[in-house]
């Protein structure tokens, strides 16, 4: 999975949640709020260890 596609479905898991939360969803909504954090910071952590911003040194 590239990068453009990782940011489409994080993208529409979250707007599938803000809609759930709007239509009273909440525990569907805020696991699917957790899950697109999750990918997020994964995604965003892998870039620096790539990038060597972050050592595990």
């Amino acid at each position: 999975m590239n990068d453009i596609s990782k940011d489409i479905a994080v993208a529409i898991l979250f707007i599938i949640a803000l809609v759930g939360f709007i239509s009273g969803e909440f525990i569907i909504s805020s696991t699917l709020f957790a899950a697109t954090t999750i990918v997020s910071n994964l995604k965003a952590s892998r870039k620096r260890i790539r990038d060597g911003q972050l050592s595990w040194d």
